[in-house]
């Protein structure tokens, strides 16, 4: 199946009074019609920077190179008119923080409804039956759309948001940290709705979360991202519950298991922060706050390595670790977050 998505060797850096300040550092991505791919990590790690990146919604500080494939067109190379024309009918974002999102002076019928108007998709007269059938397929009735955002709770404006992603009937859809501030019965409703619109409509959907637990039960592959880069990609339920990076193993760690008590007593968190993007460590970037760290660690920034490669070297999984390296031990990293044996690559693949 074509890609509807894929981005090539991405690298987004900051130009400021302090210097250049590199966000993102080589990120690859892939995307097919009708998937979901999530992307996880701390904050500052370059999700959202990645995500503003595909629709080149970056500040004109940014300096973006690489490739940004959608539907086999370059966005990074797109001309204004054309790039005009792919924002919400080719891909559209759900972005973070709903009530900053919204206009709070505008009738949510009248924003949903502009995307429409602007891409000459509706008619004057027809645009009010489709803002009340875009409201009715995310929830919310019709009625609600003569209200403004501070009428709605924060689920129904996180609702309204992705209406208005909808509404030009994208093929791509980008959530940046769609549920975040939720409560957790919302969150799991907004989540069945998105879920819902991929497998109904088969559209992809680009999810972005610091939290590994939302993107198991929604996506079908996670790349886990740290200082800007990919750290480990692959099968969702296999990076969540069986991580082979140390970074994406204490992500896993960070949310109690339900059933499991144990978990629930462990330790929380990694020691010290994530490093300055302007002066990052030798070596593995991860190093300094990595419970496995070796010599080695301190002079080899490892690419992204495929586990359990078939015989002509490919891998649905990828992890940059020395620990994961051909011909290296590979650690097992227990739910804690720290490695508590090695064994072979072999032993590992089992």
């Amino acid at each position: 199946m074509t890609s509807l998505l894929d981005v090539r060797n991405l690298h987004v850096t900051y130009s400021g009074s302090g210097g250049d300040v590199p966000a993102v550092r080589g990120v690859d991505l892939s995307l097919k019609p009708g998937d979901t791919l999530g992307v996880a990590g701390e904050s500052g790690s370059g999700k959202s920077t990645v995500a503003l990146a595909l629709l080149r919604l970056l500040p004109a500080s940014a300096e973006v190179t690489g490739q940004i494939m959608l539907e086999g067109e370059d966005v990074l190379r797109m001309k204004w008119g054309r790039l005009r024309a792919v924002r919400w009918v080719g891909a559209s974002v759900v972005f973070q923080g709903a009530m900053h999102s919204l206009n709070p002076v505008k009738r949510i019928g009248d924003q949903i409804a502009e995307p429409l108007l602007i891409h000459e998709l509706a008619k004057p007269d027809q645009v009010g039956a489709r803002v009340a059938e875009l409201l009715e397929q995310v929830g919310l009735p019709a009625s609600r759309r003569q209200d403004y955002p501070h009428q709605l709770s924060g689920g129904q404006r996180q609702r309204v948001m992705i209406a208005m992603a909808l509404a030009c009937e994208p093929r791509l859809i980008i959530a940046d940290e769609a549920t975040t501030a939720l409560d957790v019965m919302i969150q799991a409703q907004i989540l069945n709705l998105l879920g819902r619109l991929v497998e109904e409509t088969g559209i992809g959907m680009l999810m972005i979360s610091h939290d590994l637990s939302v993107l198991a039960a929604t996506c079908d592959r996670v790349a886990v991202m740290y200082a800007g880069r990919i750290v480990e990609q692959g099968p969702a339920e296999q990076v969540v519950h069986e991580p082979a990076h140390p970074y994406a193993s204490a992500l896993s760690a960070a949310f109690p298991k339900i059933g499991d008590p144990a978990s629930r007593l462990a330790p929380r968190g990694l020691p010290g922060d994530p490093p300055d993007p302007a002066d990052p460590p030798s070596g593995c970037v991860f190093r300094p706050r990595c419970a496995v760290v070796e010599t080695v660690c301190a002079t080899v920034d490892p690419p992204l390595w495929p586990l359990r490669p078939d015989r002509n070297g490919d891998s649905d999984r990828h992890a940059a670790c020395v620990h994961v390296g051909p011909g290296a031990g590979a650690v097992e990293h227990g739910r804690s977050g720290s490695g508590s044996s090695s064994a072979s690559a072999e032993e590992t693949s089992r």
